[in-house]
């Protein structure tokens, strides 16, 4: 296997993109990545989308990118695995150029989630749920979100304005972020008075949906130093999956396919969760941010939700995480999701990040998930 790094990265805001379309925003930032890059075209396209069929009315995604965008009749098609999608797609990139299959490869995630408002984005989004045994009850992945926390609650003996220092630290980050979809100071006190959305989560709980694509582009390791200044080396890649129904899992409190990834991911890369500069991970709600924490190791079951009290995850914090924003901030752009943390991690290990960058940023770990964590994608980059 070829070791592969990134060599372009390109990105749009996260927003409400009234005026454009799904493949006007994904060739907006393939562009942006190719110019990054210093590419004309590449061997191979794959896309990222979780919803495109079901909020857009649109599959078929990847043709039509590649066409909109003008890469002629290369390779390319669409890889789909609910919120997880962006994250999945990265590493079919990342197996073709270390397989040698394929000397360049453009990975793009986008989603457009203002196709649809209210109750029917509602449930647009609810087709990566179980349909036989979740969504057909009306289940949605707020409701269930909300089970895990307030589960979570009764079981550690933990209040509801204990997780607050996960939204607070991410509208903290996302003021200097240009393309954040929430610059405002989320201040204390104010998460556990916010309206009720599914009791315990709230409106500041919660990631808003939005509009959005990022890309990056992938190449062999070896001759990446001849093409840009700052290649961004891929040193993990796993993927493991859980249950989709919440009700077959025999711990819910435990995210064991976010667990499973990330210690592949470690092993291949050779790295302990101490060596990590800065975490990327899925916080479409404060108790995934918190499940996940435990699971890959930076806290003991029952505790992640402390490490957000004590600072510990602030930009100079020992474990910075949501560093742009976040889902919380920055937006939630679903299938896109896993492409932007690859982009902002990207921005850290080059020392791109401005007033986000963290100091002395060496290794990133990035975690996409799919569902509650029914796919878990993890990636380690390094510089």
């Amino acid at each position: 296997m070829r070791e592969v790094a990134i060599i372009g990265i390109g990105q749009t805001p996260v927003g409400e993109h009234w005026g454009s379309s799904l493949r006007m925003l994904a060739a907006d930032a393939v562009r942006a990545a190719l110019a990054d890059s210093g590419l004309k075209n590449v061997d191979a396209v794959y896309v990222g989308n979780a919803y495109g069929a079901a909020l857009s009315s649109q599959s078929q995604l990847a043709p039509m990118i590649v066409d909109y965008a003008g890469l002629g009749n290369i390779e390319a098609f669409s890889i789909e695995a609910g919120d997880a999608a962006g994250g999945a797609a990265l590493r079919a990139g990342y197996l073709a150029v270390a397989s040698g299959a394929v000397e360049s490869a453009l990975v793009v995630g986008v989603e457009k989630s203002t196709d649809m408002v209210g109750s029917a984005r509602v449930r647009a989004r609810s087709v990566s749920l179980d349909a036989d045994y979740e969504a057909v009850h009306g289940a949605t992945l707020t409701a269930l979100a909300a089970m895990l926390m307030r589960r979570y609650m009764h079981e550690f003996g933990v209040p509801l304005e204990a997780f607050e220092g996960f939204s607070i630290n991410a509208h903290a980050n996302a003021k200097a972020n240009e393309n954040a979809m929430y610059r405002n100071t989320l201040k204390p006190g104010a998460f556990a008075k916010a309206g009720m959305v599914s009791d315990p989560v709230s409106l500041f709980d919660g990631a808003p949906d939005g509009d959005g694509a990022a890309a990056v582009i992938l190449t062999d390791a070896a001759r990446a130093g001849d093409m840009v200044p700052q290649p961004v080396r891929i040193v993990g890649s796993a993927v493991a999956s859980d249950t989709l129904a919440l009700q077959d899992r025999s711990d819910p409190l435990y995210l064991k396919a976010a667990n499973l990834s990330a210690y592949k991911a470690y092993v291949q890369a050779g790295v302990q969760p101490q060596d990590v500069s800065l975490f990327e991970l899925h916080d479409a709600f404060t108790v995934i941010s918190a499940l996940t924490l435990e699971a890959t190791g930076f806290a003991t079951r029952g505790e992640g939700w402390k490490l957000a009290q004590s600072g510990a995850l602030a930009l100079k914090g020992t474990l910075p995480i949501a560093t742009f924003g976040g889902l919380k901030a920055r937006g939630n752009p679903a299938g896109a999701t896993g492409v932007y943390q690859a982009v902002e991690a990207c921005l850290q290990l080059r020392g791109q990040a401005g007033a986000n960058q963290v100091a002395n940023a060496r290794v990133a770990l990035i975690q996409n998930l799919g569902g509650l964590a029914s796919t878990a994608v993890t990636h380690i980059l390094t510089v």
